[in-house]
């Protein structure tokens, strides 16, 4: 009988022995690290369908999107419009592939490089005015294969105010883009200003959280991207 309980104090012994080992394993181990998930406004159309609207526009100089200090980082961000919606709050386990002004260039880049050949301020060389052309023609012949050079081109300059999503509730947010545009006509004379507008893009995010801020903030993008592309023809049927 004494060695049965014997037998059993030590298999006792030895099982809360092995537990205490692996406890102590257990907590010195690395604990993975909670890692952002990093975002953008995806691929983009794979296929490019052809388009029935009017084509072969002329050039437009995009200048980079410009923006605050905060906004210029990669941060998620959200503001709380029930407690402090002055407050801007980060996403602790979200961030942008990029600052969100150069993520809303890109997407601007493509998607109006669809119908125009979109560059880079001073990329082209513009036309001197019809008299210095003139004096120079008497003096080098042109010659026959030479490019013609556009007089004037339209510039657009793009600040980005704001880009978050905003919780109306705990439970109800969307995500509210903000830009304000000004569009110029560079000439060999100078630049002049055309027009400046600011657009607003609001939509409903589905869910009330990183991801739902995402995909809205994505939604508001192409809202304001279709918006500026309307605004840019306009001001194109009115250059002189």
């Amino acid at each position: 009988m004494n060695s049965i309980a014997a037998y059993a104090y030590q298999t006792c012994a030895r099982g809360l022995f092995f537990i205490g080992i692996a406890v102590l394993t257990g907590c010195s181990l690395p604990r993975p690290a909670n890692t952002p998930v990093v975002v953008d406004f995806g691929p983009g159309p794979l296929h490019t369908q052809a388009s029935t609207r009017v084509a072969n526009l002329p050039p437009l100089e995009l200048a980079n999107v410009h923006t605050s200090v905060a906004l210029n980082s990669t941060a998620v961000w959200y503001r709380l419009a029930y407690a402090d919606v002055q407050q801007l709050k980060p996403y602790t386990l979200a961030r942008w592939s990029m600052p969100p002004a150069q993520l809303i260039g890109q997407h601007l880049r493509s998607h109006l490089g669809q119908r125009r050949a979109v560059v880079s301020p001073g990329d082209i060389t513009l036309a001197r005015p019809a008299r210095a052309a003139a004096s120079a023609a008497v003096a080098t012949p042109p010659l026959a294969t030479a490019p013609t050079q556009p007089q004037a081109i339209l510039n657009l300059h793009l600040e980005l105010e704001e880009f978050s999503q905003v919780f109306q509730t705990a439970s109800q947010s969307y995500g509210l883009l903000r830009l304000r545009a000004t569009a110029t006509q560079r000439s060999a004379a100078g630049e002049t200003l055309l027009a400046q507008r600011s657009f607003t893009a609001k939509e409903t995010a589905p869910t009330p959280d990183a991801s739902g801020g995402v995909r809205a903030l994505t939604q508001a993008t192409d809202q304001a991207v279709a918006e500026i592309e309307l605004w840019l023809e306009q001001l194109g049927h009115l250059q002189p």
